[in-house]
Protein backbone atom coordinates (compact mmCIF):
# COMPACT_ATOMS: atom_id res chain seq x y z
CA UNK A 1 0.00 0.00 0.00
CA UNK A 2 1.63 3.39 -1.13
CA UNK A 3 0.86 6.13 1.34
CA UNK A 4 0.61 9.87 0.63
CA UNK A 5 1.66 12.40 3.01
CA UNK A 6 0.02 15.46 3.40
CA UNK A 7 1.30 18.28 4.28
CA UNK A 8 -0.67 21.83 4.44
CA UNK A 9 0.25 24.57 2.84
CA UNK A 10 1.35 27.41 5.00
CA UNK A 11 -1.08 30.20 4.75
CA UNK A 12 0.85 32.69 2.56
CA UNK A 13 1.39 30.71 -0.05
CA UNK A 14 -2.03 29.34 0.05
CA UNK A 15 -3.01 33.47 -0.55
CA UNK A 16 -0.75 33.87 -3.88
CA UNK A 17 -1.83 30.61 -5.08
CA UNK A 18 -5.87 31.95 -4.70
CA UNK A 19 -4.41 35.38 -5.96
CA UNK A 20 -2.36 33.66 -9.32
CA UNK A 21 -5.74 31.73 -9.67
CA UNK A 22 -8.02 34.11 -10.00
CA UNK A 23 -6.14 36.34 -12.03
CA UNK A 24 -5.75 33.51 -14.89
CA UNK A 25 -9.47 32.83 -14.48
CA UNK A 26 -10.10 36.71 -15.21
CA UNK A 27 -7.15 36.80 -18.31
CA UNK A 28 -9.16 33.69 -19.65
CA UNK A 29 -12.36 35.93 -20.36
CA UNK A 30 -10.53 39.30 -21.32
CA UNK A 31 -11.14 38.88 -25.47
CA UNK A 32 -14.58 40.63 -24.32
CA UNK A 33 -13.50 43.28 -22.09
CA UNK A 34 -15.73 43.41 -18.43
CA UNK A 35 -16.14 46.49 -17.04
CA UNK A 36 -17.88 47.73 -13.29
CA UNK A 37 -19.41 50.52 -12.92
CA UNK A 38 -17.79 52.93 -10.50
CA UNK A 39 -18.23 56.27 -9.13
CA UNK A 40 -14.82 58.10 -9.88
CA UNK A 41 -11.86 57.39 -11.68
CA UNK A 42 -8.41 58.64 -11.37
CA UNK A 43 -8.43 60.68 -14.34
CA UNK A 44 -11.97 62.16 -13.61
CA UNK A 45 -10.30 65.83 -13.69
CA UNK A 46 -8.58 65.52 -16.86
CA UNK A 47 -11.62 64.33 -18.50
CA UNK A 48 -13.84 67.85 -17.38
CA UNK A 49 -12.73 69.47 -20.62
CA UNK A 50 -14.29 66.50 -22.69
CA UNK A 51 -17.00 65.79 -20.66
CA UNK A 52 -19.80 67.56 -22.55
CA UNK A 53 -18.84 65.74 -25.41
CA UNK A 54 -19.18 62.21 -23.91
CA UNK A 55 -22.18 63.22 -22.44
CA UNK A 56 -24.09 65.11 -25.57
CA UNK A 57 -27.28 63.99 -26.46
CA UNK A 58 -27.85 62.56 -29.93
CA UNK A 59 -30.08 64.81 -31.87
CA UNK A 60 -32.08 64.28 -34.96
CA UNK A 61 -33.34 60.25 -35.59
CA UNK A 62 -30.28 57.52 -34.90
CA UNK A 63 -28.13 56.31 -38.51
CA UNK A 64 -27.03 53.00 -39.21
CA UNK A 65 -23.18 53.05 -38.99
CA UNK A 66 -21.31 50.73 -41.15
CA UNK A 67 -17.91 49.26 -40.71
CA UNK A 68 -16.99 50.70 -43.75
CA UNK A 69 -17.92 54.68 -42.36
CA UNK A 70 -16.26 54.02 -39.10
CA UNK A 71 -12.93 52.63 -40.87
CA UNK A 72 -13.29 55.89 -43.39
CA UNK A 73 -13.06 58.12 -40.23
CA UNK A 74 -10.34 56.16 -38.23
CA UNK A 75 -8.01 56.55 -41.65
CA UNK A 76 -9.05 60.35 -41.56
CA UNK A 77 -8.06 60.28 -37.42
CA UNK A 78 -5.05 58.88 -37.94
CA UNK A 79 -3.82 61.01 -40.82
CA UNK A 80 -3.49 63.84 -38.76
CA UNK A 81 0.08 63.45 -37.43
CA UNK A 82 0.77 62.93 -33.97
CA UNK A 83 2.06 65.09 -30.87
CA UNK A 84 0.80 65.09 -26.76
CA UNK A 85 -0.90 67.34 -25.70
CA UNK A 86 -1.61 67.38 -21.42
CA UNK A 87 -4.96 68.43 -21.83
CA UNK A 88 -7.92 66.26 -23.64
CA UNK A 89 -8.41 67.93 -26.78
CA UNK A 90 -12.34 68.81 -27.80
CA UNK A 91 -13.33 67.28 -31.23
CA UNK A 92 -13.57 71.44 -32.72
CA UNK A 93 -9.96 71.36 -31.40
CA UNK A 94 -8.50 68.56 -33.10
CA UNK A 95 -10.73 69.26 -36.12
CA UNK A 96 -8.89 73.08 -36.25
CA UNK A 97 -5.59 72.07 -35.04
CA UNK A 98 -2.49 70.60 -37.12
CA UNK A 99 -1.58 68.07 -34.59
CA UNK A 100 -3.72 65.44 -32.13
CA UNK A 101 -2.78 62.61 -29.84
CA UNK A 102 -4.16 59.59 -29.17
CA UNK A 103 -6.50 61.46 -26.21
CA UNK A 104 -7.59 63.54 -29.04
CA UNK A 105 -8.08 61.38 -31.87
CA UNK A 106 -10.33 58.79 -29.74
CA UNK A 107 -12.60 61.63 -28.37
CA UNK A 108 -13.21 63.16 -32.20
CA UNK A 109 -14.24 59.34 -33.52
CA UNK A 110 -16.47 58.96 -30.16
CA UNK A 111 -17.86 62.02 -30.85
CA UNK A 112 -19.03 61.05 -34.57
CA UNK A 113 -20.01 58.07 -33.57
CA UNK A 114 -22.60 59.48 -30.97
CA UNK A 115 -23.75 61.90 -33.26
CA UNK A 116 -25.21 59.51 -35.35
CA UNK A 117 -26.85 57.13 -32.57
CA UNK A 118 -23.86 54.54 -32.13
CA UNK A 119 -24.76 52.09 -29.22
CA UNK A 120 -22.30 50.90 -26.87
CA UNK A 121 -19.29 52.71 -27.64
CA UNK A 122 -16.62 53.53 -24.96
CA UNK A 123 -13.78 55.53 -24.52
CA UNK A 124 -11.14 53.72 -22.89
CA UNK A 125 -7.92 54.62 -21.19
CA UNK A 126 -5.30 51.43 -20.78
CA UNK A 127 -2.36 49.87 -22.12
CA UNK A 128 -1.33 49.16 -25.37
CA UNK A 129 0.41 46.50 -24.94
CA UNK A 130 1.89 44.68 -21.35
CA UNK A 131 4.97 46.67 -21.75
CA UNK A 132 3.75 49.92 -22.31
CA UNK A 133 4.83 52.77 -19.87
CA UNK A 134 2.40 55.01 -20.36
CA UNK A 135 -1.25 54.80 -20.92
CA UNK A 136 -3.09 54.68 -23.87
CA UNK A 137 -6.53 55.94 -25.30
CA UNK A 138 -8.52 53.99 -27.45
CA UNK A 139 -12.83 53.16 -28.21
CA UNK A 140 -14.73 49.45 -27.92
CA UNK A 141 -17.61 49.37 -30.40
CA UNK A 142 -19.36 46.11 -29.32
CA UNK A 143 -22.13 45.36 -32.12
CA UNK A 144 -24.44 42.72 -33.14
CA UNK A 145 -21.32 41.02 -35.36
CA UNK A 146 -18.79 41.08 -32.40
CA UNK A 147 -16.76 44.13 -30.09
CA UNK A 148 -13.97 45.85 -32.50
CA UNK A 149 -11.04 48.02 -31.13
CA UNK A 150 -10.63 51.40 -32.62
CA UNK A 151 -7.44 52.76 -32.05
CA UNK A 152 -7.17 56.29 -35.05
CA UNK A 153 -3.73 56.68 -33.24
CA UNK A 154 -2.28 53.29 -34.49
CA UNK A 155 -4.72 51.49 -36.63
CA UNK A 156 -6.11 52.45 -40.15
CA UNK A 157 -8.61 50.15 -39.68
CA UNK A 158 -11.26 48.65 -36.89
CA UNK A 159 -9.88 45.40 -35.58
CA UNK A 160 -12.11 42.54 -33.75
CA UNK A 161 -10.74 42.52 -30.34
CA UNK A 162 -11.33 38.21 -30.10
CA UNK A 163 -8.21 38.75 -33.01
CA UNK A 164 -5.96 40.53 -30.60
CA UNK A 165 -5.53 38.02 -27.47
CA UNK A 166 -4.54 39.20 -24.12
CA UNK A 167 -1.22 41.45 -24.61
CA UNK A 168 -2.61 44.18 -26.25
CA UNK A 169 -5.48 46.85 -25.74
CA UNK A 170 -5.90 46.44 -22.05
CA UNK A 171 -8.00 48.30 -20.61
CA UNK A 172 -7.96 49.91 -17.36
CA UNK A 173 -10.96 52.51 -17.13
CA UNK A 174 -13.83 53.74 -19.59
CA UNK A 175 -16.44 56.39 -20.09
CA UNK A 176 -19.86 55.92 -21.99
CA UNK A 177 -21.52 58.91 -21.60
CA UNK A 178 -22.34 60.04 -18.25
CA UNK A 179 -21.03 56.63 -16.50
CA UNK A 180 -17.72 55.76 -15.62
CA UNK A 181 -15.73 52.31 -15.70
CA UNK A 182 -12.68 50.41 -14.32
CA UNK A 183 -11.78 46.94 -16.18
CA UNK A 184 -12.47 43.67 -14.29
CA UNK A 185 -10.28 41.46 -16.11
CA UNK A 186 -6.45 40.85 -17.13
CA UNK A 187 -3.93 43.66 -16.08
CA UNK A 188 -6.63 45.58 -15.10
CA UNK A 189 -7.50 43.25 -12.18
CA UNK A 190 -3.86 43.04 -10.41
CA UNK A 191 -3.37 46.56 -11.38
CA UNK A 192 -6.69 46.94 -9.10
CA UNK A 193 -5.49 44.96 -6.46
CA UNK A 194 -2.49 45.78 -6.12
CA UNK A 195 -2.41 49.53 -6.09
CA UNK A 196 -3.98 51.27 -8.22
CA UNK A 197 -6.65 52.73 -6.05
CA UNK A 198 -3.86 54.12 -4.07
CA UNK A 199 -2.93 56.86 -7.09
CA UNK A 200 -4.59 60.05 -6.55
CA UNK A 201 -7.16 61.69 -8.43
CA UNK A 202 -4.79 64.95 -9.59
CA UNK A 203 -1.54 62.62 -9.83
CA UNK A 204 -3.13 60.62 -12.52
CA UNK A 205 -1.11 59.93 -15.59
CA UNK A 206 -2.22 61.38 -18.93
CA UNK A 207 -2.83 59.18 -21.70
CA UNK A 208 -0.36 59.53 -24.45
Amino acid sequence: MVTVSITPYAPRKLLLFLAALVTLVAASCFAGSSFLAVNNTPYDRQMSRIRPVLCSSIHGPKQEISLTLVNHWIGNLRAIPYDFSAEWKTPAEVESGATADCKGKAVALYDLMHARGADDVRLVIGRRTWISRKTHAWLEWTTAAGTYVLDPTINWSALRAEHLGHSSYIPLYAYAGDRKYRAATGTSFAQNSWGAHRLAVASAPAAR
